[in-house]
Order: C-alpha cells, then structure tokens, then sequence
C-alpha cells in the first residue's frame, strides 16, 4: 500500500501541546507555506527562500521562540507523512541542508540552545542561512 504525503496529517502529529504549551496558531500558515513550495517541482526558488524567511523570523521572535513552536516545526520536517519519498532531493543543496537541519536540532532551542546552537539550528542561524542563499539569475 503507497503511504499518502499530506500537510494535513502530518501537522496534526506535530501540533499538539509540549509541556502544557499550545503550538501558537501563527505557526500552522508558515509551515504550510514553506509546505507548498518545498513539494512544488521545478521549484521556484525565491518563493521558498521568502517561505523559510517568514517561518524563520517568526521563530526566532520573542513570540514564536516557543518550545511547542519550535518542537512542532522540527518534527513536522522528520516525519514521512509530510513528505513524497524524494523528500527535497530537486531543491538546491543549500535549501536541501537548511530543511534537513531544520528537521534536526530546531527542537532544542528553547530548552537547550546550546545544542541548537552547536548543530546551527537555532532559528536565527538558520534564518542567516537561508538569507546567504544566493538565488539563480533565472530564478529571481
């Protein structure tokens, strides 16, 4: 039986309260965002490197540096449900890394930034990242 990739069902696995913590609602538009133009193929670059800024910029300010925020969306980027078995593989290596580590360390962010920190995972550093990603002359 072929496993079906939805949004819908995988956010729901990732957007349940950590530690009592509700994941804020701003967070669900922003994932769904990146979402739409991580799986869209031929991808068009700047609307995702504009997606990931939002989502990124939304977690490192003091409203969405949330350990149920940043918990959900670095779960939601591991989990098999949200993705076809290709995953990323038509981005660009640098978009490719960013979502990886987004799925990596973002988790500990709150409760232990320095291992957010040391895997570059810290919303902030990953912003940066995503910022530096210099786009095609075609894809602009």
């Amino acid at each position: 039986m072929e496993r079906t990739h939805s949004f819908e069902t995988a956010w729901r696995k990732c957007s349940t309260a950590r530690d009592g913590q509700p994941v804020s609602s701003e967070v669900e538009p922003l994932v769904r965002a990146v979402h739409a133009e991580v799986i869209r193929n031929p991808a068009q670059l700047p609307r995702l490197k504009r997606a990931l800024e939002s989502l990124l910029l939304f977690l490192a300010s003091p409203a969405g540096r949330t350990h149920a925020n940043c918990s959900a969306v670095d779960l939601f980027f591991t989990l098999d449900d949200a993705w076809p078995p290709t995953m990323w593989d038509h981005l660009p290596e640098a978009f490719a890394d960013v979502l990886a580590d987004i799925g990596g360390a973002l988790h500990d962010t709150v409760k232990a930034p320095h291992i957010a920190q040391n895997f570059s995972s810290l919303p902030e550093q990953l912003l940066a990242r995503v910022r530096a990603i210099e786009l095609p002359e075609r894809a602009v």
